[in-house]
């Protein structure tokens, strides 16, 4: 079975950090898009970060670009998102999920193709006090 275990959430001051990780199972990360996902409450779910385990190309929304950066270690079929200059509007429950690689990062992450993604984790979450 596929399995997505995302970790590292926890409540941090506003301008700190946190590291998010997802570990995948079940699947290699020969050729996948993995991506970030976050929904706060109230709102849609929206792509944050996403990376392409084939290339390595990634794609940031602009609201955490320059904050926020996705990596990837094939050997440990693991994706980092590292969270740097944290703001209270970054508090949501963050998700890591997989795609079968058709499309670029980019397309996954854009607002509504998260509906893409294949396989899912259950989320962790941030909270950023002001």
């Amino acid at each position: 079975d596929v399995q997505l275990q995302a970790s590292g959430g926890g409540l941090v001051q506003a301008g700190g950090s946190l590291r998010l990780s997802c570990v995948a199972s079940g699947f290699t990360f020969d050729d996948y898009v993995i991506g970030w996902f976050r929904q706060a409450p109230g709102k849609e779910r929206e792509g944050v970060s996403c990376i392409s385990s084939s290339d390595g190309s990634t794609y940031s929304a602009g609201s955490v670009k320059g904050r926020f950066t996705i990596a990837s270690d094939k050997a440990k079929n693991t994706v980092h998102l590292q969270m740097n200059s944290l703001k209270p509007e970054d508090t949501a429950v963050y998700y890591c999920a997989a795609a079968d690689r058709i499309y670029s990062p980019g397309y996954y992450c854009r607002p509504g193709y998260f509906r893409d993604m294949d396989y899912w984790g259950k989320g962790t979450l941030v909270t950023v006090s002001s």
